[in-house]
């Protein structure tokens, strides 16, 4: 409806890096209205996560690309290959700007990828403009039921 307010934002953020963590929580404090934020700190606490809350996934989420053990690319094919899993929206989020980077993650069909802003304003800017972005948009709460013939 025009002139609707927005939904709160549920994101699952992935990331391996503390003081990131850290940075993300704060710019998200910034607006306990708008979002709500579980974190993870590996690719595979990610998986275990979804798993575990499957039935209520998150609206969308912040992987982080480069992560020790399982890297943000294979926890993006590892969720695209679940049917569970595939039509959650997943955005990058790095410090890389490798185009090989940037191209696998599409190739994985990631919704978007962002480059991390090297200062807390910029940062703080992009997490807002994250926020409001996808609060206007409309999500699959889960896979569809299997057809019947």
């Amino acid at each position: 409806m025009p002139g609707s307010t927005p939904q709160r934002l549920c994101v699952l953020l992935v990331d391996d890096n503390p003081a990131d963590r850290l940075l993300a929580e704060e710019a998200f404090g910034a607006m306990p209205d708008a979002v709500s934020v579980h974190m993870c700190q590996s690719g595979h606490d990610a998986l275990a996560w979804l798993r575990a809350h499957k039935d209520a996934l998150p609206d969308v989420m912040i992987l982080d690309v480069n992560m020790p053990g399982m890297t943000g690319l294979e926890v993006l094919q590892i969720v695209r290959d679940d049917p569970g899993f595939r039509h959650l929206p997943v955005v990058m989020l790095s410090t890389s700007d490798q185009p090989e980077d940037i191209n696998r993650a599409y190739e994985l069909v990631a919704s978007s990828y962002w480059v991390k802003q090297a200062d807390f304003a910029g940062f703080l800017k992009q997490i807002e403009d994250f926020v409001r972005f996808w609060q206007h948009a409309r999500f699959r709460n889960r896979a569809p039921a299997p057809r019947r013939q």
